[in-house]
């Protein structure tokens, strides 16, 4: 799969992504991008177990929350640092649109899974994915990213056999180009 890059992402919900560049940091390649998020929009807990994300405001006011943690804000100019590995979410917490420039490094499959994702959301219509990608996604790139409030039930059991089905019923033929996920 051949990364071309500006890539502008939006769902139905409200969210755009805007994938500006890969620079060299070192061995590693930093993905530089740009957030908008409507009114009352954010992310749904997630973990990305092998990256750093930082976002820096730019307009708006940021709600952000690291699991197990209260709630905090940050406002323009301020930055907010997700480890790898810490669950976290963040959201707009204004009235006007939240817009954050920042990275994540290293870049590994972030543009992939997450277009992959809002394609998935604006499919369903919904708040969450169809299913059926979702599994694909979730199971597929389980040693990426994670999304750590669903039920273990639904993580060990539901997600699993939802991604063999679609295996087994052909409907992964569009993810033909994936790129592979990390060991």
């Amino acid at each position: 799969m051949t990364l071309k890059l500006p890539l502008t992402i939006e769902n139905h919900l409200g969210e755009k992504r805007i994938f500006h560049r890969l620079d060299m940091q070192g061995a590693e390649e930093k993905l530089i991008m740009e957030n908008f998020l409507a009114p009352k929009g954010g992310l749904f807990m997630h973990t990305l177990f092998r990256q750093d994300e930082s976002l820096t405001i730019l307009r708006g006011s940021m709600g952000y929350q690291i699991m197990g943690e209260a709630p905090r804000y940050a406002a323009v100019g301020e930055t907010v640092l997700f480890k790898k590995g810490q669950a976290h979410r963040y959201w707009n917490a204004g009235d006007t649109e939240l817009n954050c420039y920042g990275w994540i490094r290293p870049a590994c499959n972030t543009v992939f899974i997450r277009s992959a994702f809002y394609h998935a959301l604006n499919e369903s219509g919904r708040d969450k994915p169809e299913q059926f990608d979702g599994a694909y996604l979730l199971y597929r790139y389980r040693n990426e990213f994670a999304l750590p409030e669903l039920p273990g039930f639904v993580r060990t059991v539901v997600i699993p056999a939802t991604y063999g089905l679609g295996k087994l019923t052909g409907r992964y033929k569009k993810f033909k180009d994936a790129p592979a996920p990390l060991p």
